[in-house]
């Protein structure tokens, strides 16, 4: 990854409080674990059947048959559980998640989520994003601030298929940390070497800044 990227992962992997139960999503969240230490307290959950999982290994030291959601090597910790879709989901959808971290096509400034289908594209179906959108206490988003021709992903309004309605609380990306608000975006971060126009250009929708603004 670019050292951008690197940064955007290792400030989300501090939004996760020791104790939570946090599912990490196909994509950028699956490298969160990689910037937890060790003995941290956190039970990490992917929805292919794993509770406690440990940082991802290369293919020469990992169990083949032991992957994540998006099919990276992972390994466990002491404690960890094995179970079948049906109760990783039961899970999900009693509310037992206290956070996610999922990736995004668009984020609206409403909060609205787009992150399985770009039409003309193949899509394998939305899967487990729309149980996770909608069942987990808090959901936060990693993702580029824009996609590859350089168009924003922070958007007023999705352009997209949505995963959710209004469910994102926190954008992570390469350029800022942003709030979804009542009022819309709020740029609460910003990366080292940006400015805030910079970011304002970038962002397809208006931007508050707070006063108390922090850099990652």
């Amino acid at each position: 990854m670019s050292n951008a990227r690197e940064r955007m992962v290792a400030r989300a992997a501090r939004e996760i409080a020791p104790g939570m139960v946090v599912n990490l999503g196909i994509g950028l969240p699956t490298k969160v674990v990689n910037h937890l230490p060790a003995d941290f307290p956190v039970c990490l959950h992917t929805e292919n059947g794993l509770a406690g999982i440990g940082p991802t290994l290369a293919p020469e030291a990992a169990d083949r048959n032991l992957i994540d959601a998006g099919g990276a090597y992972v390994s466990t910790v002491p404690g960890s559980a094995f179970f079948d879709s049906a109760t990783s989901f039961a899970m999900v959808r009693s509310g037992r998640l206290d956070l996610t971290m999922l990736g995004a096509f668009e984020v609206s400034a409403g909060g609205d989520l787009a992150n399985w289908k770009i039409p003309g594209k193949f899509s394998p179906g939305v899967g487990g994003g729309i149980e996770l959108a909608q069942k987990a206490r808090r959901v936060v988003v990693l993702t580029t601030h824009t996609d590859r021709a350089g168009n924003p992903k922070l958007k007023e309004t999705c352009s997209l298929p949505l995963t959710a309605h209004g469910c994102v609380a926190r954008i992570f990306t390469d350029m800022a940390v942003v709030d979804v608000t009542e009022d819309g975006f709020f740029l609460r971060e910003i990366a080292e070497g940006l400015s805030v126009a910079e970011v304002a250009e970038a962002t397809g929708a208006p931007l508050s800044v707070a006063e108390d603004m922090q850099r990652f």
